[in-house]
């Protein structure tokens, strides 16, 4: 019943939040000023002005391609440097020496492609300088680029008889002057009320009570990191950025250190996925396709949600058998509570799990490699179904379209009728789009795993043997595959084989989904809108949720199923 309570306060209050954001997007992309942001809009201009751009120049699908490539490649370049040089620059008050160059290049990869996927230590590896100027700002950019291929596949399925989809540089600095700053800016505030560190200064060492012993020298003092973590912690949630600023990630105290910090952290990671259903809804002119594309997020997300809750719940045999008592008492909530924190609990821990995963987030409160078989299985599967389930901030619902359009192209072939989505033909073209976005993914994880369990960089990363250790590797490659970022935290990244690896999945995963996805609102927004029939399926109705809910876990189970037998449902059964 505690569970029930918390996990419906949660919906209800995610979906309260998310409906009004999302009609206010929508206002912003339709280029309308709502008064409490106005004063940005000076600020809109003079980027125009200094960048030389104009504002009314729309573009085709292929020029908005380049223009988010060549930028995102901007935005790697300028990580990778700052990471290799930051020994030299200023805001590094400990002293932190350059990055290697194969954990730069993942590093920037990893942020500018929203992964944020972390083979390093944020404060013993990082200067305040290279966490603010390179990873925060391409939180920002990362997240709007998403945003901005998400509002032009909406023109495409919208306009007819075009071939302009709007300007990459207007939808970008949209999404980041009137949306995530404005919202940054607010929880960052609210987190620094609840105890989030926001300091400039270096580490603070503090004085045990109780001189203890390590490796037979004895320990009197403990160095405390600091930093500015409050401001990047914000833009990480709301951007479905991830990655921690303390390397525990929001386990740690000073990143989460309140009740009120960890659901204010939780909401944000769902908040913009979900409001932009809203958004859609809105644009597209029917609120009904937007709800049902929220629909089917939330049945999912719930499924998996219970699953995770379930299994962690029960608790681990393997430790019953060792005499650890796992039932609820003063001392402990019950359940599974390696890895956890007692002060979050089962269900807080497993939320945050099944939300980060559902979103391209991958920001943890617990050790998902501590997760029981089953209770692990669910953040994993949730990233391998393609990242839909609310997913990336745009990139979630872009894909989560493209098997919608998958979705009525096999009802149209049931019925032996031209498939339409929104009065637009779907054709060979689209198709052929649809499934390079559905089935790279599922490529880029499976083909990374299989190199890496048996060439010899590959298998020294995993630090457990058999079907935990495959469990592992699956998700590792799961995580960057699906630009998710999150980890069992059981790879050893310390072989240049992971960080080179990841680096080319989460390129392959991020690049060559956007492409796609822009080529068919190209394709879409040529198209002449054809009216209804009484053959047409109708996409707001309770049935196509059903039916593209099973195309979504159908597609998931036919990619996965072998590979997840091997590791966590194996595993399960030796339980």
């Amino acid at each position: 019943m505690n569970a029930l309570m918390q996990i419906s306060i949660y919906l209800v209050l995610l979906l309260l939040l998310a409906w009004p954001l999302g009609v206010a997007m929508a206002r912003i992309y339709q280029g309308e000023q709502l008064w409490l942001l106005r004063p940005f809009r000076p600020l809109e201009r003079l980027f125009y002005r200094l960048a030389g751009i104009d504002e009314n120049q729309e573009m085709t699908w292929q020029q908005y391609a380049l223009a988010l490539l060549l930028f995102n490649a901007a935005g790697f370049l300028v990580v990778y440097l700052l990471l290799r040089w930051q020994a030299w620059l200023p805001l590094n008050p400990d002293g932190l020496t350059a990055v290697s160059p194969e954990l730069a290049f993942n590093t920037a990869v990893s942020f500018a492609s929203n992964t944020n996927w972390q083979f390093y230590s944020g404060e013993t590896t990082l200067s305040y300088l290279s966490q603010m100027l390179g990873l925060a700002v391409q939180n920002f950019l990362s997240a709007a680029s998403g945003m901005a291929v998400l509002v032009a596949l909406i023109r495409g399925l919208s306009r007819q008889r075009t071939d302009k989809l709007g300007s990459f540089w207007v939808d970008m600095s949209r999404s980041v002057l009137y949306i995530l700053l404005p919202l940054a800016f607010v929880l960052a505030i609210f987190l620094v009320s609840q105890g989030v560190v926001q300091t400039f200064a270096g580490a603070e060492t503090a004085v045990l009570l109780d001189v203890t012993a390590a490796e037979g020298t004895a320990v009197s003092t403990q160095t405390i990191a600091r930093g500015p973590a409050a401001s990047q912690v914000a833009i990480k949630q709301l951007g479905t950025n991830g990655g921690g600023f303390f390397n525990v990630n929001s386990a740690h105290p000073l990143e989460n250190p309140t009740p009120l910090s960890n659901l204010g952290q939780m909401l944000a990671i769902l908040l913009i996925p979900a409001a932009l259903c809203f958004t859609f809804g809105e644009l597209v002119g029917s609120r009904r396709q937007g709800h049902a594309l929220l629909a089917v997020m939330v049945i999912i997300f719930v499924g998996f949600l219970g699953t995770a809750v379930y299994a962690e719940q029960q608790g681990n045999p393997r430790l019953a058998a060792l005499g650890v008592e796992q039932a609820a008492s003063a001392a402990q909530p019950g359940g599974n509570m390696e890895g956890k924190e007692a002060r979050l609990g089962i269900v807080n821990s497993a939320l945050w799990a099944t939300a980060t995963t559902a979103a391209s987030n991958g920001s943890v409160n617990s050790m998902h490699d501590a997760y029981t078989p089953l209770g692990g299985l669910a953040p994993l599967l949730l990233m391998q179904l393609g990242e839909v389930i609310f997913g990336g901030v745009g990139s979630g619902l872009y894909g989560l379209l493209a098997f919608a359009i998958v979705a009525v192209f096999v009802a149209g072939l049931m019925v032996g009728r031209t498939p339409e989505y929104f009065g637009k033909k779907i054709e060979v073209f689209e198709m052929k789009m649809a499934t390079l976005i559905i089935l790279i993914p599922p490529l880029v994880v499976l083909l990374g795993t299989a190199v890496a369990v048996v060439i010899e960089g590959g298998q020294s990363g995993a630090t457990n043997p058999g079907p935990h250790g495959f469990s592992q590797i699956l998700y590792a490659f799961s995580s960057q595959g699906n630009n998710n970022g999150s980890a069992f935290a059981g790879i050893n990244g310390s072989h240049p084989f992971y960080p080179i690896s990841g680096a080319l999945a989460m390129l392959m995963a991020r690049y060559w989904l956007m492409i796609p996805v822009l080529a068919i609102a190209g394709s879409l927004a040529r198209k002449q809108t054809v009216p209804a029939s009484a053959g047409t399926l109708p996409t707001d109705s309770p049935l196509f949720v059903g039916w593209l809910i099973a195309i979504v876990l159908l597609v998931g189970a036919l990619a996965f199923l072998p590979a997840l037998a091997l590791g966590p449902i194996v595993e399960q059964l030796l339980l």
